[in-house]
């Protein structure tokens, strides 16, 4: 049997309680005492402020429970990371860049990835883990496909927030009602809700996030290498979609340094978009893939005729309140090729 003293800020922050008194005793027995010899060894007289633990058991808290509420005191410049796939595992990567000494946490859906994200230096909880404390910069990066409640997810993301750094969500430039391959900024019109599904979806999570006094930023289509609608496209061989349809695009890492930016921001309340500011046809990018000759597979082509345009975003607003450029200024640079 042993007795440690604690003193009561060091161990409240710990167990994520707070205690009145400014020590208390932690006293341990071994796992085989009996109930008998456990009040033999209780003093009659012990002060309210002593806690009993048995040696062999710990707290009875499932552990990734446990480990979500006893991690530590949160500093100043760590960050939670809802939905640490490809482009949360980036953030991740420029924010340690930025700030060498933080903790970053990532909560995820399902507890698949958590052993590639302790590799990686990111703390992992699973969704259905009550977080304790908050944090001073929460970004939200998961897509709506893997739940029913979208505004709901990103209201509780929200609650994991001080207040204090920054609250950002990476939505879609979807929602913006341009289908004529016409030219629209960060200010243009989106889609009223009602019109379409997809769009209601990300207009609904997107005023949970400006209600809380957070910030969006409508990223373009995501690409890098192996990933991005070029991929898909070549994966199909042929696709039944017009060619002229206009598309607009931002790689990974650009989106991922763009949310650094706006997260180091501190801004309250605000939209922002990503993109390259060089639209492209479906067909100027499957030409740009043929002509870098650095896919294995060949496109066949696109043989619809009556679906709708797309639209050319232009985000200078973005990037000269925010001081950022993008690091591959467009799908062709990105490739090597000459457009």
């Amino acid at each position: 049997m042993g007795t440690i003293t604690f003193t009561t800020t060091a161990f409240a922050t710990r167990i994520g309680c707070h205690l009145q008194t400014s020590n208390f005793n932690l006293t341990f027995f071994p796992s085989n005492l009996s109930t008998s010899a456990l009040l033999k060894h209780s003093s009659p007289t012990m002060s309210a402020n002593s806690l009993q633990v048995n040696a062999s058991s710990a707290i009875d808290v499932p552990s990734e429970e446990l480990g979500a509420s006893s991690r530590g005191n949160i500093g100043a410049n760590d960050l939670l990371i809802v939905g640490p796939g490809v482009l949360g595992r980036l953030v991740a990567e420029k924010w340690r860049e930025e700030y060498p000494g933080c903790q970053i946490y990532g909560q995820t859906v399902t507890t698949n990835h958590h052993d590639e994200l302790i590799k990686m230096g990111i703390n992992p909880s699973s969704k259905q883990t009550k977080l304790t404390y908050k944090f001073p910069y929460v970004i939200f990066c998961a897509p709506p496909s893997q739940t029913e409640d979208y505004a709901g997810d990103i209201r509780e993301a929200a609650l994991n927030w001080n207040g204090e750094g920054s609250f950002l969500f990476t939505s879609s430039s979807a929602p913006y009602d341009c289908f004529d391959n016409g030219a629209i900024n960060e200010d243009g019109p989106v889609v009223p809700i009602g019109r379409s599904p997809r769009t209601d979806v990300l207009l609904k999570a997107e005023k949970v996030v400006l209600d809380f006094d957070g910030c969006v930023v409508r990223l373009a289509g995501l690409y890098k290498a192996d990933r991005g609608a070029h991929i898909y496209w070549l994966h199909k061989g042929s696709c039944d979609i017009r060619p002229d349809h206009i598309l607009n695009l931002i790689h990974y890492e650009d989106a991922a340094s763009l949310s650094v930016t706006i997260l180091k921001k501190r801004l309250r309340g605000r939209i922002f978009l990503g993109c390259d500011n060089h639209p492209v046809s479906r067909q100027e990018v499957m030409d740009l893939v043929e002509k870098s000759g650095k896919f294995d597979k060949k496109f066949e082509g696109f043989t619809g005729t009556s679906d709708p345009l797309g639209k050319k975003l232009n985000n200078s607003k973005t990037r000269a309140e925010l001081g950022w450029e993008p690091k591959y200024p467009s799908f062709a640079q990105f490739l090597g090729v000459s457009e």
